[in-house]
């Protein structure tokens, strides 16, 4: 039996990679006490954030608070300014000292809270954004941020309807359509997904996240050309984007370059060697290749950096699978299924194990669940009925060869099942 064709769900992996926050600045222009002194270290710091110079303007903040220990949007802006940095612990604290010192400051909650879904501290991310509601529920960016919460907490349609929200007060709000066009590719809605980023680079050309976001919907489709071209937008808008290598590289596995894809994943790793994403799609490369013992290497690091990655599970076990491994396999598959009821391939592969210990009521009835989940896989049909044809149940398997040549599209799969028929005189 054919078992080699292992899908990459990136939909599943695809949420670990968030887009990076675009935190509230509150301008220097809000500022009532304009005879403040520390009030020209604010507008300089606004001016170095605005150039990108993380450094500088947390510098210029840092005099404006030596000046003014009381001035709570010198420590907001600061905040902002180390979350630029990647210093969340420290932006948290300095959201801190903000609400300390202004409990109705609304922008400080939601700045705190985009901290907090950097750090993945999902939950706090969420009761921050509610309080900033409550205080000015015209606050766009801090429905923004709950949306992002939302989405890494695996609810895309609150993240959707916190964007809707966040485009609706803010209708040039970029990164809102980006993200939303993300939690769209989650929900496996891809048209919609890239009619969000369309837009998201209508108003921001040089957002690398829409372009990365959209390339991710266009590899879902299927169109991988698309998808690389805006993987290659991306990396040239942002080079420190590892996610946008990772998912190149596994357009590059759906088109057959496997060595561009393992470039591609070696520098995603080296960019970020936390990213799972990037070793799942090298394991894929090395299963592909029959490199198997590579490939369980790259597998389990990628089930060390993400535990919930059930698609990793499911490739480790058909690597197993095609090493004889078979209980091994079946482990895998038992976790990929434990993670994700409803995936389809898993069943179909736990069926594969089954099989060739020799347990075909066991087989069969994956196979059956894998069918309920995808009826249209031709090869499930196939795979059933190879089982059934073991039992000696040969109307059923005949049935199932014939319900495999009415579905599958690959010529290769077609001829093995008219193969059994004919073995069985049909």
């Amino acid at each position: 039996m054919r078992a080699d064709k292992a899908v990459i769900d990136s939909r599943e992996t695809e949420m670990r990679s968030r887009f990076s926050i675009g935190l509230i600045i509150c301008s220097a222009l809000l500022m009532l006490a304009c005879g403040n002194p520390a009030l020209e270290h604010l507008e300089q710091g606004d001016a170095y954030y605005a150039q990108g110079q993380w450094d500088e303007a947390v510098a210029e903040y840092s005099e404006a608070i030596e000046l003014d220990p009381e001035f709570s949007l010198a420590y907001n802006n600061r905040a902002y300014a180390y979350t630029k940095k990647g210093d969340f612990d420290k932006a948290i604290a300095d959201c801190d000292r903000a609400i300390e010192l202004d409990p109705e400051l609304a922008m400080a909650y939601a700045n705190r809270g985009a901290a907090y879904v950097e750090k993945g501290e999902f939950d706090k991310a969420i009761a921050d954004c509610d309080k900033a509601i409550e205080l000015d529920p015209n606050l766009a960016q801090a429905y923004y941020t709950r949306g992002l919460a939302y989405a890494d907490k695996g609810d895309f349609n609150k993240a959707i309807a916190d964007c809707d929200r966040a485009i609706e007060l803010a209708p040039e709000l970029a990164m809102a359509y980006a993200n939303r066009g993300a939690a769209y590719v989650e929900k496996g809605d891809f048209d919609k997904a890239i009619a969000d980023c369309d837009r998201a680079i209508e108003l921001a050309p040089e957002l690398a996240q829409a372009y990365y976001t959209r390339g991710l919907a266009y590899a879902n489709k299927g169109d991988f050309d698309k998808a690389i071209a805006d993987c290659d937008r991306a990396i040239e808008l942002d080079p420190e984007l590892a996610m946008a290598y990772a998912n190149r590289g596994a357009a590059y596995v759906e088109k057959g370059e496997f060595d561009k894809a393992i470039a591609d994943c070696d520098k995603a790793i080296e960019l970020n060697p936390e990213l799972a994403q990037a070793y799942f799609t090298r394991g894929l490369v090395y299963h592909r290749k029959g490199d198997f013992d590579k490939a369980i290497v790259d597998y389990d690091k990628a089930i060390e950096l993400d535990s919930q990655l059930a698609q990793a599970y499911n490739n480790r076990g058909l690597v197993y699978y095609g090493k004889g491994e078979f209980d091994k396999a079946i482990a895998d598959c038992d976790k990929a299924i434990e993670l994700n009821s409803e995936f389809a391939l898993a069943y179909n592969n736990r069926g594969l194990a089954y099989h060739e210990k020799g347990d075909f009521d066991k087989a069969i009835a994956d196979y059956g669940k894998a069918i309920q989940l995808n009826p249209t896989s031709g090869f499930t049909y196939y795979c059933r009925g190879y089982a059934y044809a073991a039992k000696g149940e040969l109307r059923k398997a005949v049935s199932d060869f014939e319900k495999c040549i009415e579905l599958s599209s690959a010529p290769w799969l077609v001829e093995m099942a008219q193969q059994e028929l004919r073995k069985l005189g049909k």
